[in-house]
């Protein structure tokens, strides 16, 4: 691997000191997925402090950036010693972003963040060498992470900026400086902590003030308060997708199935028809988002519809996979990772057009609603899946309004609610599972998971 800093880099870039000589070929906070080479950062956090992960850091091949040394540090380890490692994280990915020649895009949005970052990962990497963020590294210290880990051989970078309270995008945007910006949707997601919908508008488009001199930037045009979202980007170019008679982009017509779909849209002045092998409506209109970005940025529109064909969903965020069961064989559509009203109901349509004997959808709290939280509940439609499971106190809400014919079980947990599940599935079965990530669906997942590798 190639060399990704130098301890006199790493030093210029923190203030911080070298015991000895070292590079690094990357960047680690997490002593479970440390590498040889690596440099380990160690936070303190709310999950505890890395300092008392040092040992293990360094057993593992690791040079180390702390701001104390604990007892029994070997006299010979490679550790860079700064004033506090949070602050220094940041100066090392405004480093990092200093010395980045190549062209920076950062994606926000209430939904589609994740999906539309690895889109973009999967365009520009079929024209040139592409980094981007790792899952969903979107916050105070996901973004600089990122950006500590950017290669300077490299053409795109593709970051994500998420927020849950007022003031928290602007910060990640002027530390990312972006050439592009694109905002996916403007939704519920966090109305809690912001109050109203504007709020999260008014949130989301703070994303412009990192924007450098002649950027670009795609707005939803079909999203609530686009009028504020055009006015935060300012005098950079803008280009906007969806229905909206003035859109920039827009899909003419999508021939959906089970397991994709064929999508034929108008981008600027070229129509082009492509395949993406993920299903959903809303899968869709983030693929025309990411080709109107791809396009305003000079790329060639063809050859980047056609690399969409490799897009993949990850895990947690609408993979489909197939568990064997006694007698033959379930889907599960995993969207455990998170919710929102409008990604729960996106989530719903993909489930109604899989192919199946019951269509369950197994769904928990989507939290940080605050007042709104009832009614976003009870605002989502079930009338036509087959059986709900319910996990928590407002999912249980709407699962009480339900025929009985629809109720399979409710619990307020996961943990609670998993054996549940498990012991209900049969061969034929297509199973959602989505909810908030703090009601842990995951758990969920696992015991579908474990139902098949028992059978």
């Amino acid at each position: 691997m190639s060399v990704l800093w130098t301890s006199a880099e790493l030093q210029a870039a923190t203030g911080g000191h070298a015991s000895t000589p070292f590079s690094v070929t990357g960047v680690s906070i997490d002593t479970r997925s440390i590498a040889p080479g690596d440099l380990f950062i160690a936070l303190v956090g709310d999950n505890g402090d890395g300092h008392d992960h040092l040992a293990s850091a360094l057993a593992a091949g690791a040079a180390a950036m702390v701001h104390r040394i604990p007892n029994g540090t070997p006299a010979d380890a490679k550790l860079l010693v700064v004033g506090d490692t949070f602050t220094a994280l940041h100066t090392l990915g405004a480093a990092a972003r200093a010395r980045f020649a190549g062209t920076l895009v950062a994606v926000t949005g209430s939904v589609g963040k994740t999906t539309a970052k690895e889109m973009l990962r999967c365009i520009f990497a079929s024209f040139c060498a592409t980094h981007a963020a790792e899952a969903s590294l979107n916050n105070h210290w996901g973004l600089p992470l990122t950006l500590t880990r950017l290669p300077t051989a490299t053409t795109f970078c593709v970051v994500e900026i998420g927020m849950n309270h007022a003031g928290e995008t602007a910060p990640l945007a002027r530390l990312a400086r972006p050439h592009a910006t694109l905002i996916t949707t403007i939704g519920t997601a966090h109305i809690g902590h912001l109050g109203s919908q504007a709020a999260i508008a008014a949130e989301k488009a703070t994303i412009q003030s990192g924007l450098t001199i002649g950027g670009l930037s795609v707005l939803p045009a079909d999203a609530p308060y686009f009028g504020l979202l055009r006015a935060a980007s300012g005098p950079a170019r803008v280009l906007r997708f969806g229905n909206a008679a003035a859109a920039d982009a827009r899909i003419l017509s999508l021939d959906a199935e089970p397991a994709g779909s064929t999508i034929t849209a108008r981008i600027l002045d070229e129509t082009i028809r492509f395949r993406l092998n993920v299903p959903g409506a809303h899968m869709a209109i983030n693929a025309v988002a990411c080709l109107l970005l791809v396009r305003g940025l000079g790329l060639d529109l063809p050859r980047a519809a056609a690399a969409l064909a490799g897009f993949a969903t990850l895990a947690g965020r609408g993979l489909q996979r197939r568990i064997a069961l006694p007698g033959g064989e379930m889907l599960l559509l995993d969207e455990s990772y998170n919710a929102s009203t409008s990604a729960v109901r996106a989530a719903l349509d993909v489930l109604r057009g899989l192919p199946a004997t019951r269509r369950i959808a197994v769904l928990g709290d989507m939290l940080e609603m605050g007042a709104a939280g009832p009614a976003e509940h009870q605002s989502l439609d079930l009338s036509d899946i087959d059986h709900v499971f319910a996990c928590g106190p407002l999912m249980g809400e709407r699962y009480a309004s339900l025929p009985a014919a629809q109720q399979a079980g409710q619990a307020l947990t996961s943990d609670a609610l998993a054996p549940a599940v498990a012991r209900f599935l049969r061969p034929g079965d297509a199973v959602l599972v989505k909810g908030s990530l703090g009601m842990k669906m995951k758990t969920i997942v696992e015991a579908i998971d474990a139902a098949g590798v028992s059978a």
